[in-house]
């Protein structure tokens, strides 16, 4: 009996030393994370981490800190600060409470970093690093998503950078990078997601971009990019195209057909609208405001399949709008104000068609005169490059200028004649025409309004894989094996678990406890049901897994994979006891709207329609753009 009570003891020592061997975090992987801590000088939003007797794999995530670990590595880390996003008077120097210290080196930082070999995930923003990104961060070979955006970083971005090849996402916005835009980026094979906003970057376009087919969000806006575009329609699989706030003076390049959102607006782009861009079927949200676009405005613009934004305002566009015109469905706001359009408005922008917003002011429309130009200021300015007019006016200008030159002449030899018999000296009298250059400048401002509710639904559909079956053994990677810290909640419907996919995608799994009341087959076929409830408005399911037992007509649990919307839910919003995060009337009134939308479809869209709805303020979530999505 004792030999057996000794054996069992013995056996469970072993076991002990095997789990705390698997899961327990390396020594020396928590004194590196301790050392970030140090160098980041002590914020607020790690001090969760001074217990030292716990194990740091298994701390709670918050908004602030999430990390994830892997056989006793860190695998994931996301540190988010609170400091200013991006200092105005920056000039390469830290500024006390501002930025981190002057004794602060970004150099130690990244060779503290690098120790971490088997980061995947490395986001650090608005923690008021500063200097020079060294090169030495591709010793994060391993990492596929890369988030250093809201910082004070400056110089050029490493060229070492070309190296990662594992990279999938690379943000580096609001930050103080100069010099040109890299032109490598065709050797991140992988690079789905790149965004570099709100930088100094000079220089062109980068023609490597054209190469890098895999591109689902490109963001370079807000730097000074000038010259031509390239055309962009061998970008097949990009949803997100955002360019504004550069120099880039070109006619508009060619997009590719799957484009879903394209911000082109505060630039000096010319030329007419291609035509090419009535093929762009699910194009949502399209601004091409305040640039230099000449021509018809195109009708087929309003009439898009998806079109629910569109911004035209501040060019030089003319013509008429057919009375006729059907708009899109989905038509939600429209700017087509200070350009030189004439004639009326058709019946679907009219206020009397109730579809949304119309914004049509500082044109020479016969509707709303007191807010129009008179007709001659728009009638005049019509731009044809070619034709039998053209060269009319140019025999014109020549012809004329031979005779000017002739009557010169004459006049001339008389004058020599009468005065100056002999050697007159001659003068050469040069005038110089300076063309001034016109440039209509009007103060930018986006509209506040309910109805302005589509600026990223493409996250709601478009965005996201097709639906698919998960394996058991994918979730517990995702999940580090269902551990406590991924557990975003647990209620009557089963635990809620947040998890990475494999490619570095964001996803809540939902654990549901078996249940006899259906079949193998009905709950697939159920499960099928819900994958086809796709809305730009509703959580998208994204998957499932079955855990069935020893016989396949038996059900174990059942595993649920959701997008992730990670920004809070409807009724957090409302709390007057969060001023900073109160949202206004027109936001309330939006979000409104998009679940009514979700709604809406779920009675009508689908047969049959799902009418017992259990909705709350706290089911509706709100994503990173504030667009709603009803659970």
């Amino acid at each position: 009996m004792g030999h057996c009570c000794s054996l069992f003891l013995l056996s469970c020592l072993l076991w002990s030393f095997f789990i705390a061997g698997t899961h327990q975090l390396q020594s020396s992987q928590t004194q590196v994370l301790l050392q970030i801590r140090k160098h980041l000088e002590y914020p607020s939003q790690l001090e969760i981490w001074n217990n030292h007797g716990m194990d740091l794999c298994y701390l709670s995530p918050s908004t602030q800190v999430n990390m994830t670990c892997q056989n006793s590595v860190v695998t994931e880390l996301r540190i988010a600060g609170d400091k200013p996003a991006k200092v105005n008077n920056f000039v390469g120097f830290a500024i006390p409470n501002q930025t981190l210290s002057g004794s602060f080196s970004l150099d130690s930082f990244v060779t503290t970093l690098a120790r971490l070999t088997s980061l995947r995930v490395l986001s650090l923003v608005s923690l008021g690093i500063w200097g020079p990104l060294p090169d030495k961060i591709h010793r994060l070979s391993s990492l596929k998503y890369l988030d250093l955006s809201s910082n004070n970083l400056f110089g050029s971005i490493p060229p070492k950078i070309s190296t990662m090849v594992n990279l999938q996402t690379l943000n580096l916005d609001n930050n103080f990078f100069n010099g040109t835009v890299p032109n490598w980026f065709d050797s991140l094979s992988n690079l789905t997601i790149l965004s570099i906003k709100n930088n100094q970057l000079k220089g062109t376009f980068p023609s490597s971009i054209q190469r890098v087919t895999t591109l689902i969000d490109l963001i370079l806006s807000g730097n000074d990019l000038s010259g031509k575009l390239p055309n962009l329609d061998r970008l097949s699989k990009l949803n997100v195209l955002d360019l504004s706030g550069n120099s880039l003076d070109s006619d508009l390049p060619s997009m590719p057909k799957g484009l879903i959102m394209a911000f082109l607006s505060n630039n000096s782009l010319s030329g007419e609208i291609p035509r090419q861009y009535s093929q762009l079927s699910q194009l949502q949200h399209f601004d091409i405001s305040f640039n230099k676009l000449s021509g018809k405005l195109p009708a087929f613009l309003l009439s898009l399949p998806n079109i629910s934004h569109l911004n035209l305002a501040s060019n030089m566009l003319t013509g008429s709008l057919p009375g006729h015109l059907n708009c899109g469905s989905k038509l939600q706001f429209v700017d087509i104000s200070n350009n030189r359009l004439t004639g009326g408005l058709p019946y679907c922008l009219s206020t009397e068609s109730g579809n949304g917003v119309v914004m049509f002011g500082g044109n020479c429309l016969s509707v709303d005169l007191h807010h129009q130009r008179a007709e001659s200021s728009c009638v005049p300015v019509k731009r044809k490059p070619s034709g039998e007019k053209n060269i009319a006016v140019l025999v014109g200008v020549i012809a004329g200028v031979f005779v000017t030159i002739a009557l010169l002449v004459c006049g001339l030899l008389m004058v020599c004649k009468i005065c100056c018999p002999r050697g007159i000296s001659e003068q050469h009298l040069l005038h110089k025409a300076q063309q001034e250059k016109s440039v209509t400048g009007f103060s930018s401002g986006i509209l506040s309004n309910a109805r302005y509710i589509s600026e990223a639904e493409n996250w709601g559909i478009h965005g996201l894989p097709a639906c698919r079956s998960f394996t058991l053994e994918e979730l517990k990677e995702a999940t580090n094996s269902f551990s406590n810290s991924a557990i975003l909640g647990d209620g009557s419907h089963g635990k809620l678990y947040k998890g990475t996919l494999e490619n570095g995608t964001q996803v809540a799994i939902r654990c549901i406890p078996s249940s006899k009341k259906y079949s193998m087959r009905n709950l697939k076929l159920r499960l099928d049901l819900l994958a086809k409830l796709r809305h730009p408005h509703l959580v998208c399911l994204l998957g499932h897994c079955i855990d069935g037992g020893e016989q396949d007509y038996t059900v174990n649990k059942v595993f649920l994979v959701y997008e992730c919307v990670s920004n809070g839910n409807f009724k957090a919003y409302l709390s007057e006891d969060i001023p900073g995060k109160v949202l206004n009337w027109s936001e309330r009134l939006a979000v409104l709207i998009s679940v009514a939308k979700a709604i809406h479809f779920l009675h009508t869209g689908v047969i049959p329609g799902f009418f017992n709805n259990r909705l709350k303020a706290n089911n509706i979530l709100l994503n990173e753009y504030g667009i709603a999505k009803v659970e």
